[in-house]
C-alpha cells in the first residue's frame, strides 16, 4: 500500500491545517511502519522536509503554491486528470482542501470547515471565488471525506449534499508535548515575554473569523471592572487583520493587549501553563485544536458555544455565545474570581483532552486507506 500525503501545509506551516497535516502523517508512520507514505508538496517547499516525518520521502507536483490550485480547478473543469504531476501511489489524501481530479488512484480528503461558506465575510474575496468554485467539484470527486468534527460533516451535507456514506468523522488529536509545564518554563517564559504572573491568553491566527473584535470590547469591560492583567495572542496576523488593530490602537490598549505573533512550540505549551484563562470566542470552527491544547496544558477555557466547539470542549469549559461581549467577559471574570470554577475546569479539561490523540485519529485514518483499497 503506497499512499501519497499533501504535506504542503506542513512544510508552509499554515496553522491548524498544518498541524494537522504533520501529526497525521508521523503518527501514521509510527502506526504503520511498513507501509510506504510519500509526502507532496509545491516546488517552492521542496526540499524543506524538516517538517516530515523521519523517513518519509518528499515529491513535488511541479507547480508554485497558487498555480497547483488553480490546476486542480482547471483537472475538474476541463474533466482533466491530473495524475502526471503526482506520484505514483495506491492513494492520494488531500489534506489542504485542494483535491485535483485523479483517474488512476483512490482519494481521500480531509475537510476541515466551511467558514468561507457560512461566513464569507470573514475571506478574502479571491480566495471566496475559489472555493464556492472549487469546494462543490473537489467534494464530489473524492472517494471518501474525512470531516474533522460531526458539526462539519452535517455542514458537508447540507451545504453540499455530501452522501454520509462517503464522509467519515476523524477528530484530530493533542500532541503528548501539550501538558502541564513545569513552574520553571512558565517562570522563564514570562520573563522572555515581559509577561505578570496573570494573563489572559488567545492563540489563532488574527483574522476576522476569529471574532477578536468581540474579544477586544469583552477585556475592555474587564478593564473597567477593575481587572488588571494583560490579554495576549499568539498567531500570524492573516488577512482582513487591520480593523482588530486600529480598534486596538482607537481603546488605547495597545499596552495592555500584547500581540506575540508567532512562537516557539515549547514556549507555546509554557503560555498555556501559565495562562489564567484561555479565551477563544471564534465565530465558526471546523474543529478548535487550541482548545484542546489549552485544557491539555491545564489552562481554564472560555469559548464561544457554535459549530464544533462544544463538541470537542463538551462540560470541560465555559461556553458564551460568539457575539455576546458582556456574557464573555462575565464567563472570564466568573474564571478569575472563582478559584472552585477554575480548579474544576482544569481538571475536567485534563481529562477531556486525553480522548483526543493523533495515534487514534491515525487508526481511524489507515482503517478508512485499508476500506478503500478493499484490504479490510
Amino acid at each position: 500500500m503506497r499512499i501519497c500525503i499533501d504535506m504542503s501545509p506542513a512544510v508552509h506551516q499554515r496553522g491548524g491545517i498544518g498541524r494537522y497535516a504533520r501529526e497525521i502523517a508521523a503518527a501514521l508512520r509510527r502506526i504503520d511502519p511498513d507501509g510506504e507514505y510519500v509526502g507532496l508538496c509545491d516546488r517552492g517547499a521542496y526540499g524543506r522536509g524538516e517538517a516530515l516525518p523521519g523517513g518519509m520521502a518528499l515529491a513535488t507536483h511541479g507547480l508554485v503554491d497558487r498555480a497547483w490550485r488553480l490546476y486542480s480547478l482547471e483537472s475538474h473543469i476541463l474533466s482533466r486528470p491530473a495524475d502526471g504531476r503526482l506520484p505514483a501511489a495506491d492513494l492520494f489524501h488531500a489534506t489542504d482542501n485542494v483535491l485535483p481530479r485523479v483517474a488512476g488512484m483512490r482519494t481521500v480528503m480531509t475537510l476541515h470547515d466551511l467558514a468561507f461558506h457560512i461566513y464569507p465575510q470573514t475571506h478574502q474575496r479571491l480566495n471566496r471565488w475559489y472555493l464556492r468554485v472549487a469546494m462543490p467539484r473537489m467534494l464530489r470527486s473524492a472517494d471518501a471525506v474525512i470531516a474533522v468534527s460531526h458539526a462539519t460533516a452535517q455542514d458537508a451535507v447540507r451545504l453540499y449534499g455530501v452522501e454520509e456514506e462517503r464522509l467519515r468523522v476523524i477528530h484530530e488529536g493533542v500532541e503528548a508535548r501539550f501538558r502541564p509545564a513545569g513552574a520553571d518554563d512558565v517562570a522563564r517564559v514570562r520573563a522572555a515575554y515581559g509577561l505578570p504572573e496573570r494573563y489572559l491568553l488567545h492563540v489563532g491566527t488574527i483574522e476576522p473569523r476569529k471574532n477578536l473584535l468581540t474579544l477586544l470590547e469583552a477585556y475592555r469591560m474587564l478593564r473597567s471592572q477593575g481587572v488588571d492583567c494583560p490579554l495576549v495572542l499568539v498567531g500570524r496576523r492573516g488577512w482582513l487583520s487591520e480593523p482588530f488593530f486600529a480598534a486596538r490602537r482607537e481603546a488605547g490598549l495597545e499596552r495592555h493587549v500584547r500581540v506575540l505573533g508567532a512562537v516557539a512550540d515549547g514556549d507555546l505549551v509554557a503560555l498555556y501553563s501559565g495562562a489564567a484563562a484561555f479565551v477563544f470566542p471564534s465565530l465558526y470552527e471546523g474543529f478548535g485544536l487550541p482548545v484542546l491544547e489549552a485544557m491539555a496544558c491545564g489552562a481554564p477555557v472560555v469559548c464561544a458555544d457554535n459549530s464544533s466547539l462544544p463538541e470537542v470542549a463538551g462540560d470541560a469549559a465555559l461556553l458564551v455565545p460568539a457575539t455576546d461581549a458582556a456574557g464573555l467577559a462575565a464567563a472570564v471574570r466568573r474564571v478569575l474570581d472563582d478559584d472552585v470554577l477554575r480548579q474544576d475546569l482544569c481538571a475536567k479539561g485534563r481529562r477531556r483532552a486525553a480522548g483526543f490523540t493523533w495515534e487514534r485519529a491515525a487508526y481511524e485514518t489507515l482503517r478508512l486507506y485499508r476500506d478503500l483499497l478493499g484490504l479490510g
